[in-house]
């Protein structure tokens, strides 16, 4: 595996994962496995960030202490990375929430963008795209591409589930791009679905399946 792929490796993932995949778990239970994995994945997306000293008085002396020295964002792929931001929120509540709108085109499989409201100027110092699944990896390349217009100089890609071809074609575009995942399954299906997957995650997160 490419030292630039983490792919978590933990009983609690093995865990949730299998709930995930479980096609009768209901909404409330797919979002609450979406929530675990996302937070053990986001300590390790994190492990990097700068730290500076700083001198903190407690009830009983003063000592020193760290905080965390660099503005952080992410930045969720509507809609279904909106399932990922919650958890880091948790454990990051400072961190600054930018949004994109892609969807992916059915028959090309293309990623189209309907939504940007990234700033012109004054990225933030370590950026994360959050996507539950990197499938064919046309939308990552699309988020990282505008990342990099933004200024980001070492963006990172954070999923659930990843496809070997989205891996390969996200670092054939980003090679320096480090990724995160859960778990990376066997391939994509003729309609470039993961397999064994979880089906669709913005459908399942957000209870939003067609009847």
């Amino acid at each position: 595996m490419s030292s630039k792929v983490f792919e978590l490796d933990h009983p609690l993932a093995e865990h949730h994962l299998t709930r995930l995949r479980d096609k009768n778990a209901s909404p409330a239970q797919f979002r609450s496995s979406i929530h675990t994995l996302s937070t053990l994945l986001a300590f390790e997306v994190f492990r990097d960030l700068e730290l500076c000293e700083i001198a903190v008085d407690t009830p009983l002396t003063q000592t020193s202490g760290h905080l965390l020295k660099q503005r952080v964002g992410i930045i969720p792929i509507l809609r279904a990375g909106l399932g990922l931001v919650d958890p880091i929120l948790d454990i990051l509540p400072e961190v600054e929430v930018w949004h994109l709108g892609l969807f992916r085109d059915e028959n090309t499989l293309e990623p189209v963008e309907y939504y940007n409201k990234l700033p012109a100027e004054n990225p933030v110092d370590a950026a994360v795209v959050l996507d539950p699944m990197l499938a064919t990896g046309g939308s990552a390349i699309a988020a990282l591409q505008a990342m990099k217009s933004w200024g980001i100089k070492n963006p990172k890609f954070m999923a659930i589930l990843a496809a070997p071809e989205g891996i390969a074609n996200l670092h054939a575009a980003f090679p320096e791009v480090e990724v995160y995942v859960c778990k990376i399954d066997s391939h994509l299906n003729d309609v470039g679905y993961i397999v064994p997957g979880l089906g669709d995650a913005g459908d399942r997160i957000f209870n939003a399946q067609a009847h």
